[in-house]
């Protein structure tokens, strides 16, 4: 019985796995047909733009992936016991992935392509859009004083997290994004007592 022929999507996840333990830049296309058990034909077919198309799509993923890993806390930051277990999921997802990081190699490469730049955005914007939610439900519940600028304190939370994977690329430590979760979330905690102490 023949295998059906993989789709765009099948091939790119396909590269994606790939791709996270190799060196984006030195792939092939024959390597990665061979992975992805896909004809020139199909593979052109799908990513006509050859392998830089193929490279941004798996950015794609990649950064798709980055908010499916932290769910489904990402999504339900409406307790302290929530947003712990986001904040305990993250530095997990980030740790096993260590100082390699899939999604910053595909960039290198293919940050010149058209629209390579509006997956980064897409991904930080979202990210941010996530934690703003859970910032204004603790507000509603009288968790975080109303005070708080909810939108530019979730955007605090993803530069402060970029920046503690940018130092784990480096160094192969959590500590630094370890850090800032901790700072950033006691100082939404104690955003009430100090609307009560003021």
């Amino acid at each position: 019985m023949s295998r059906p022929p993989p789709s765009g999507l099948h091939a790119g996840e396909g590269a994606a796995a790939y791709l996270r333990s190799n060196d984006a830049g030195n792939a092939t296309l024959d390597e990665i047909r061979e992975v992805t058990r896909t004809s020139k034909s199909q593979l052109f077919h799908y990513f006509p733009g050859g392998k830089e198309e193929l490279l941004l799509e798996v950015a794609r993923h990649e950064a798709g992936r980055v908010l499916e890993d932290q769910q489904p806390h990402l999504g339900a930051l409406d307790s302290w016991a929530a947003w712990d277990r986001w904040r305990r999921a993250l530095i997990a997802r980030y740790k096993a992935q260590g100082p390699n990081c899939p999604l910053a190699s595909l960039m290198n490469h293919v940050g010149h392509v058209p629209g390579a730049a509006e997956v980064t955005t897409t991904l930080l914007g979202q990210w941010q859009d996530y934690v703003e939610r859970g910032i204004v439900v603790m507000q509603t519940k009288g968790a975080v004083s109303a005070t708080i600028d909810a939108r530019r304190t979730a955007g605090a939370f993803i530069a402060g997290i970029q920046g503690g994977v940018t130092v784990l690329r480096t160094t192969g430590r959590t500590d630094h994004l370890e850090a800032v979760l901790k700072i950033l979330i006691s100082y939404l905690r104690g955003s009430v007592a100090q609307d009560v102490s003021a």
